[in-house]
């Protein structure tokens, strides 16, 4: 009798999950498939004839590609550049905001604010900011660190700059709301008890906080390096569309939507999968191992 109650159970638990696994498959399994199968083809609105199976020769023409591997070096700076500094000013809002101040609700509004506004005004302010269209009092200035820093670095790369310190910027922000939450969800005792222990607030937060927050640390930075490899729109707009630091987001793009090859781009998209798995893995054996079984 129990065993048939227990069969009933599971039975409407899969048919109360069906929704939401057909809506995964739908807008995820599909159009990844999709991609996949994509890759391995000549599929083009530009040629003439039918669409042909050509095995891996999109991959090999990328990898053979000088471009790609200057995209994805870019695409891998801006991933650890940006991903370093999210987590380290995410930390710092974090560890601020723990503590009852006067004003902290201000402050937690200024820190939130930049990721919950939205992301296509933002983008304008920064472009406006950093590329003034008009005659303002700070244009000299920006028209001189623009002409320093390309000069310095290469055409392009005041933009690529703009880029990065507006991800840092709306990155940073949640980050710090993420780590707050869990450094609220620590029990207080233990806190108090390091109080007791420890010598120096270096010692606490090396020995205490940072390993608390391991778990939550690990979701961070995987947040973050899954934003920034897919970080096509605001590349996009900073940037006015032009490839002078590609990624491998706008590289993809130019060639399918531009250059109409939609086979070497779904390649071109697949390419760093393995790598970004291979990664989180790694990532999170490291922030948040196994917990050894017991003897």
């Amino acid at each position: 009798m129990r065993r048939t109650q227990r069969q009933r159970d599971i039975r409407t638990a899969y048919l109360l999950m069906s929704p939401a696994v057909l809506l995964l498959l739908t807008v995820l399994a599909y159009p990844l498939g999709w991609e996949i199968w994509t890759s391995f083809t000549s599929l083009s609105p530009l040629q003439e004839g039918g669409t042909a199976f050509v095995g891996s020769e999109n991959y090999r023409r990328q990898f053979g590609d000088a471009q790609f591997w200057r995209a994805t070096a870019v695409t891998v700076v801006y991933t650890v550049v940006t991903s370093a500094a999210k987590l380290a000013l995410g930390l710092g809002f974090a560890l601020l905001l723990a503590r009852p101040f006067r004003g902290r609700a201000l402050v937690f509004l200024a820190i939130f604010l930049p990721w919950a506004y939205p992301s296509g005004v933002s983008v304008i302010g920064w472009y406006w900011t950093l590329n003034p269209p008009t005659s303002t009092a700070y244009a000299p200035f920006m028209g001189h660190a623009k002409y320093l820093v390309d000069g310095v670095f290469g055409g392009g790369a005041w933009a690529f700059v703009s880029v990065t310190l507006f991800n840092i910027w709306r990155g940073s922000s949640f980050i710090g709301v993420l780590l707050l939450a869990g450094i609220n969800a620590i029990p207080p005792e233990l806190f108090e008890y390091a109080l007791l222990e420890s010598k120096s607030p270096w010692q606490r937060f090396r020995l205490v906080t940072v390993p608390l927050l391991k778990p939550f640390l690990a979701l961070a930075v995987f947040l973050s390096l899954t934003s920034a490899f897919a970080d096509l729109a605001n590349v996009w707009m900073l940037t006015a569309g032009r490839i002078v630091f590609p990624v491998i987001g706008t590289h993809a793009y130019w060639l399918a939507i531009k250059a109409g090859q939609f086979g070497p781009a779904s390649a071109l998209s697949l390419t760093l999968v393995p790598f970004l798995l291979g990664v989180l893995f790694v990532l999170f054996r490291l922030f948040d191992p196994p917990s050894p079984e017991a003897a």
